[in-house]
């Protein structure tokens, strides 16, 4: 039986890496899927090429989620092809790891625009949608909420903060039928962690050792974990940090 059957679910910055394998999952457990790319259309493309080669269903939408008019349209587009909503995940977020001292207003701001901000938009306008039935939010925090790395203070501060909005939020939809759950990943191999150079580091390659598990995740543990929470399995659970690390980040 495909647990995620007759959904609908809009995944926010998913062309690429953990965004694009939730997308599959999804699709391939049941769910339609709404694929959001701020500017990596063909990747987007590519990725609902691939759910419906598969015989699932999907559409892509573009939309900066840092911006409410971008938001608004993202929503108004999901309910014009599917006419409801019933899962968001938040996994768009930007991360640049830097010193304190070279850390400036520019970045700052970036990083909680989109990690912390554009959350809250999508929630703002998905609530609007779930209506009185309910529905099921999924953040993509970080293990580095709850242990910061050195030169990850704003991008750990914006994954804590989302974190808290999901503990907060939990207790604010009592009585509305909203579940809303934190997702914190380890390291994963991802284009985002190749490109900043830490795929094949001395720097991964200590994470690694330290890891339980013995290895770097991939897009897809973290995938399964996300249908998982969006399914009725998870139907008692809510206001939770699910880590997710190989075991490094284990409290």
């Amino acid at each position: 039986m495909n647990k995620l059957e007759n959904k609908v679910a809009v995944i926010t910055g998913d062309s690429k890496g953990i965004g694009a394998a939730i997308a599959k999952h999804y699709a391939a457990a049941g769910a339609k899927v709404v694929v959001n790319y701020a500017s990596g259309k063909a990747d987007a493309d590519q990725v609902v090429n691939e759910i419906t080669h598969h015989g699932g269903i999907a559409i892509a939408v573009q939309a900066d989620v840092s911006k409410e008019a971008d938001i608004n349209r993202l929503f108004e587009e999901t309910q014009l092809a599917f006419g409801k909503l019933d899962i968001l995940v938040n996994n768009a977020g930007v991360y640049l790891y830097e010193s304190i001292e070279t850390v400036s207003p520019a970045t700052f701001h970036q990083h909680f625009n989109i990690n912390v901000l554009g959350s809250i938009l999508a929630i703002q306008a998905a609530i609007k949608l779930f209506g009185d039935k309910g529905g099921n939010i999924i953040n993509i925090s970080s293990g580095a909420s709850n242990t910061p790395l050195p030169t990850g203070s704003v991008y750990s501060a914006t994954k804590a903060a989302l974190d808290a909005i999901t503990i907060a939020l939990s207790k604010e939809f009592s009585g509305r039928n909203i579940r809303i759950n934190s997702i914190l990943p380890g390291v994963v191999e991802t284009e985002g962690s190749h490109s900043a150079g830490f795929i094949g580091s001395d720097f991964e390659a200590k994470l690694v050792a330290n890891t339980p598990l013995g290895r770097t995740g991939q897009p897809n543990d973290i995938a399964k974990v996300a249908v998982f929470l969006a399914s009725e399995d998870a139907a008692w659970i809510t206001g939770e940090k699910i880590v997710v690390s190989g075991g490094i980040y284990g409290i």
